[in-house]
Protein backbone atom coordinates (compact mmCIF):
# COMPACT_ATOMS: atom_id res chain seq x y z
CA UNK A 1 0.00 0.00 0.00
CA UNK A 2 0.88 3.97 -1.31
CA UNK A 3 2.01 5.76 2.19
CA UNK A 4 -0.34 8.50 2.84
CA UNK A 5 0.83 11.87 4.21
CA UNK A 6 -0.03 14.57 6.97
CA UNK A 7 1.13 17.72 5.46
CA UNK A 8 3.07 19.67 8.20
CA UNK A 9 2.44 23.06 5.82
CA UNK A 10 4.37 24.93 3.36
CA UNK A 11 7.34 26.41 2.79
CA UNK A 12 7.87 29.67 0.72
CA UNK A 13 10.56 32.23 0.51
CA UNK A 14 8.74 35.14 0.24
CA UNK A 15 8.14 36.81 3.43
CA UNK A 16 5.25 38.75 1.99
CA UNK A 17 3.71 34.77 1.92
CA UNK A 18 4.25 33.43 5.68
CA UNK A 19 1.27 33.04 7.84
CA UNK A 20 -0.90 32.76 4.63
CA UNK A 21 -3.24 29.75 4.63
CA UNK A 22 -2.85 28.14 0.64
CA UNK A 23 -5.84 24.81 -0.05
CA UNK A 24 -5.60 25.21 4.17
CA UNK A 25 -2.48 24.68 4.73
CA UNK A 26 -0.76 27.62 6.18
CA UNK A 27 2.69 28.79 5.05
CA UNK A 28 5.10 28.15 7.63
CA UNK A 29 8.08 30.22 6.67
CA UNK A 30 11.01 30.09 4.11
CA UNK A 31 12.15 26.90 2.67
CA UNK A 32 15.43 26.78 5.27
CA UNK A 33 12.86 25.50 8.14
CA UNK A 34 13.33 22.11 6.35
CA UNK A 35 16.45 21.95 8.54
CA UNK A 36 14.73 22.41 12.04
CA UNK A 37 12.79 19.25 10.77
CA UNK A 38 14.75 16.29 10.19
CA UNK A 39 12.17 14.07 10.66
CA UNK A 40 9.97 15.42 7.82
CA UNK A 41 9.79 14.54 4.04
CA UNK A 42 10.09 17.70 1.90
CA UNK A 43 8.95 17.71 -2.05
CA UNK A 44 10.31 20.92 -4.12
CA UNK A 45 7.15 22.02 -5.94
CA UNK A 46 8.22 24.87 -8.02
CA UNK A 47 8.61 25.73 -11.64
CA UNK A 48 9.01 27.58 -14.13
CA UNK A 49 8.82 28.05 -18.40
CA UNK A 50 10.99 30.67 -18.06
CA UNK A 51 13.18 29.21 -15.80
CA UNK A 52 13.24 25.35 -16.37
CA UNK A 53 15.83 24.18 -13.73
CA UNK A 54 14.42 26.46 -10.78
CA UNK A 55 13.28 23.38 -8.83
CA UNK A 56 16.99 21.57 -9.38
CA UNK A 57 18.73 24.99 -7.77
CA UNK A 58 16.25 24.96 -4.77
CA UNK A 59 16.87 21.30 -4.36
CA UNK A 60 20.82 21.91 -4.51
CA UNK A 61 20.28 24.98 -2.10
CA UNK A 62 18.54 22.93 0.74
CA UNK A 63 21.44 19.90 0.57
CA UNK A 64 19.32 17.31 2.02
CA UNK A 65 19.81 13.65 1.42
CA UNK A 66 17.70 12.39 -1.36
CA UNK A 67 16.09 10.34 1.66
CA UNK A 68 14.20 13.29 2.87
CA UNK A 69 12.47 13.70 -0.11
CA UNK A 70 8.56 12.42 -0.57
CA UNK A 71 7.97 10.79 -3.94
CA UNK A 72 4.05 12.04 -4.35
CA UNK A 73 2.03 9.44 -6.61
CA UNK A 74 -1.64 9.75 -7.33
CA UNK A 75 -3.83 6.71 -6.76
CA UNK A 76 -4.95 7.82 -10.11
CA UNK A 77 -1.88 7.55 -11.79
CA UNK A 78 -0.89 4.18 -13.63
CA UNK A 79 2.73 3.16 -13.03
CA UNK A 80 3.90 -0.23 -13.84
CA UNK A 81 6.69 -2.00 -12.15
CA UNK A 82 8.85 -1.96 -14.92
CA UNK A 83 9.27 1.50 -14.41
CA UNK A 84 11.59 3.52 -11.79
CA UNK A 85 10.92 7.02 -10.18
CA UNK A 86 13.46 8.48 -8.70
CA UNK A 87 13.32 10.84 -5.09
CA UNK A 88 10.75 13.67 -4.55
CA UNK A 89 8.79 12.99 -8.22
CA UNK A 90 5.12 13.66 -8.62
CA UNK A 91 3.18 12.31 -10.56
CA UNK A 92 -0.61 13.78 -10.55
CA UNK A 93 -3.64 12.05 -11.38
CA UNK A 94 -3.84 10.35 -14.96
CA UNK A 95 -0.46 10.04 -15.30
CA UNK A 96 0.19 7.25 -17.33
CA UNK A 97 3.55 4.95 -17.78
CA UNK A 98 4.37 2.30 -19.81
CA UNK A 99 6.81 0.07 -20.32
CA UNK A 100 10.37 0.13 -18.98
CA UNK A 101 9.86 4.35 -18.20
CA UNK A 102 12.99 5.78 -16.30
CA UNK A 103 12.00 9.26 -14.39
CA UNK A 104 14.44 10.94 -12.85
CA UNK A 105 14.57 12.84 -9.23
CA UNK A 106 12.17 15.80 -8.90
CA UNK A 107 10.21 15.48 -11.72
CA UNK A 108 6.98 17.24 -11.90
CA UNK A 109 4.06 15.31 -14.41
CA UNK A 110 0.50 17.33 -14.21
CA UNK A 111 -2.51 15.28 -14.78
CA UNK A 112 -2.50 13.35 -18.07
CA UNK A 113 0.89 13.22 -18.95
CA UNK A 114 1.44 9.81 -21.18
CA UNK A 115 5.31 8.10 -21.39
CA UNK A 116 5.61 5.33 -23.44
CA UNK A 117 8.35 2.48 -23.12
CA UNK A 118 11.83 3.03 -23.27
CA UNK A 119 11.49 7.16 -22.04
CA UNK A 120 14.44 8.47 -19.93
CA UNK A 121 13.49 11.18 -17.91
CA UNK A 122 16.29 13.12 -16.35
CA UNK A 123 16.03 15.07 -12.93
CA UNK A 124 14.08 18.19 -12.50
CA UNK A 125 12.19 17.55 -15.91
CA UNK A 126 8.72 19.69 -15.37
CA UNK A 127 5.54 18.44 -17.61
CA UNK A 128 2.39 20.12 -18.20
CA UNK A 129 -0.87 18.77 -17.94
CA UNK A 130 -1.79 16.12 -20.95
CA UNK A 131 1.85 16.05 -22.52
CA UNK A 132 2.03 13.00 -24.66
CA UNK A 133 5.70 11.27 -25.24
CA UNK A 134 6.55 8.52 -27.91
CA UNK A 135 8.81 5.81 -26.96
CA UNK A 136 12.50 5.85 -26.47
CA UNK A 137 12.32 9.42 -26.02
CA UNK A 138 15.24 10.85 -23.61
CA UNK A 139 14.03 14.41 -21.90
CA UNK A 140 17.28 15.59 -20.37
CA UNK A 141 18.20 17.67 -16.78
CA UNK A 142 15.78 20.52 -16.09
CA UNK A 143 13.75 20.40 -19.33
CA UNK A 144 9.92 22.07 -19.36
CA UNK A 145 7.40 19.92 -21.65
CA UNK A 146 4.79 22.85 -22.04
CA UNK A 147 0.62 21.37 -21.53
CA UNK A 148 -0.99 19.11 -24.57
CA UNK A 149 2.89 18.90 -26.19
CA UNK A 150 4.00 15.79 -28.50
CA UNK A 151 6.87 14.54 -28.44
CA UNK A 152 7.69 11.99 -31.56
CA UNK A 153 9.30 8.76 -30.76
CA UNK A 154 13.35 8.31 -30.54
CA UNK A 155 13.92 12.21 -30.09
CA UNK A 156 16.01 13.80 -27.06
CA UNK A 157 15.16 16.96 -25.31
CA UNK A 158 18.14 18.91 -24.56
CA UNK A 159 18.59 19.72 -20.84
CA UNK A 160 17.46 23.09 -20.13
CA UNK A 161 15.57 22.63 -22.87
CA UNK A 162 11.60 24.46 -23.34
CA UNK A 163 9.31 22.94 -25.13
CA UNK A 164 6.06 25.15 -25.56
CA UNK A 165 1.85 24.31 -25.02
CA UNK A 166 0.84 22.32 -27.40
CA UNK A 167 4.05 21.57 -30.14
CA UNK A 168 4.13 18.99 -32.10
CA UNK A 169 7.85 17.78 -31.83
CA UNK A 170 9.24 16.10 -34.72
CA UNK A 171 13.07 16.41 -34.36
CA UNK A 172 15.95 16.47 -31.63
CA UNK A 173 15.81 19.59 -29.04
CA UNK A 174 19.06 21.07 -28.38
CA UNK A 175 19.88 22.04 -24.66
CA UNK A 176 18.61 25.23 -23.56
CA UNK A 177 16.49 25.57 -26.83
CA UNK A 178 13.22 27.34 -27.01
CA UNK A 179 10.84 25.27 -29.38
CA UNK A 180 7.22 25.50 -30.41
CA UNK A 181 4.40 25.42 -32.82
CA UNK A 182 3.47 22.84 -35.22
CA UNK A 183 5.70 21.68 -36.32
CA UNK A 184 7.77 22.49 -33.48
CA UNK A 185 10.41 25.36 -34.90
CA UNK A 186 12.99 26.84 -32.64
CA UNK A 187 11.94 30.34 -31.31
CA UNK A 188 14.31 33.34 -30.77
CA UNK A 189 14.90 34.57 -26.93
Amino acid sequence: MAPTWDLLGLLDDDPARHGDVVGGVEVLGGSELVHERPDAFVNACVASPTDPPRRLRLVARLGLAQERYATLIHPAAVVPRSAAIGPGSVLHATTVLTADVTVGAHVSMMPAVVLTHDDVIGDGVTFGAGVRVAGGVTIERGAYIGSGALIREDLTIGECALVGMGAVVTRPVPAGEVWAGVPARRRAG
